[in-house]
């Protein structure tokens, strides 16, 4: 970027006379800048595009086509960019000036060129591309804060997971790609067993910690690129797994009861005798045109309160009947609206 008046500048010259050029390119070269020469439109676009030069010194009288067109061009193939284009002409009618800025220029040189003007309107361009290069990263540097602040917004700030709004995003993505796909996803919700019991025996800060350690657990179980976990809501998570049967959700449900238990995260309620465990429950579907993220979580949720009257430390799934502690469904057809309160807390 350029930042200060006497930086070194690369300048494309454009002119048909040879003579023109030649005076010109020594007057530049006596300032100390880089000169670029062509000799029509068409080599102009051409360098410009291999050379990048910092400013354009056209023509707007060459053979074939004129230095607008060339201007016009170099605006079209470099949209997002800014390089100054001053115009060399003899022509000073208001109509001529018109048409040069329309056509993508920004300033003009009137033939004979003088030195001094030369010098001045140089000095003028670099300050105003500098500007503009400055500008250019201040953009990007909001694009890219922009960005992170996005992401913050979709995770959750103890977990690390991605919170209900960037589920409910995901899971919009993944509803509608398995419905074109026509490819199984399973959701897992889950929750921490006794966990009201862990926060009133060892206290909030710790039940947090507790809740960092599963969330990381798994995050760490979410190996596939679209597999994803995130945080529901206080003790609760949610596991998305896409093109996921029935079976596959059951294995993959087994092996994270498994790692909990390795985990062996002692709960404070039982004086360290037992650990901290998880029940979950499992909803599996082909989608059709009638499912909807509501009918994927609401069965999910009951069949994680299926599982917690079941005993807890288990996940249970409608589909199958089955659980992943007894391989049955001794309370297949317990219905969590008429399920006592006390079976489940």
């Amino acid at each position: 970027m350029l930042t200060s008046e006497s930086s070194v500048l690369k300048i494309l010259l454009v002119d048909d006379s040879a003579s023109h050029r030649m005076v010109l390119a020594a007057e530049l070269d006596a300032m100390g800048h880089d000169t670029v020469e062509a000799d029509c439109a068409e080599d102009a676009l051409r360098l410009y595009k291999l050379e990048r030069p910092d400013i354009v010194l056209m023509d707007v009288e060459m053979p074939g086509h004129n230095g607008h067109w060339a201007a016009h061009q170099i605006r079209l193939s470099d949209p997002e960019a800014w390089t100054p284009i001053i115009f060399l002409s003899g022509l000073a009618r208001d109509d001529d000036l018109a048409a040069g800025i329309d056509a993508g220029g920004d300033d003009y040189l009137f033939k004979p060129v003088s030195p001094v003007v030369l010098q001045a309107k140089l000095r003028a361009m670099q300050r105003l591309r500098a500007l503009s290069q400055q500008l250019l990263t201040l953009t990007d540097q909001l694009r890219a804060s922009n960005a992170d602040l996005q992401e913050l917004s979709l995770r959750d700030p103890l977990t690390g997971l991605t919170n209900r709004r960037g589920l409910d995003i995901r899971l919009d993505e993944e509803l509608r790609a398995a419905r074109r796909e026509k490819l199984p996803l399973t959701v897992l919700l889950l929750d921490v067993d006794n966990f009201k019991l862990y926060n009133d025996t060892a206290g909030h800060l710790q039940g947090d910690d507790c809740l960092r350690r599963i969330g990381q657990l798994l995050a760490g179980t979410c190996r596939r690129p679209r597999d994803l976990a995130a945080r529901f809501g206080g003790e609760e998570f949610v596991i998305l797994l896409p093109g996921t049967s029935h079976s596959g959700a059951m294995l993959f449900a087994k092996a994270l009861r498994r790692t909990v238990h390795q985990l062996a995260l002692p709960h404070p309620a039982h004086g360290g005798e037992r650990c901290v465990t998880i029940s979950g429950g499992i909803s599996t579907a082909v989608p059709d045109g009638n499912s909807t993220i509501e009918s994927l979580l609401s069965r999910a949720d009951a069949a994680l309160y299926t599982a917690k009257s079941l005993g807890r430390d288990r996940f249970f799934c409608f589909e199958t009947q089955t659980d992943t502690t007894t391989g049955v469904a001794e309370a297949a057809n317990y219905d969590r609206d008429k399920g006592s309160s006390a079976d489940l807390f």
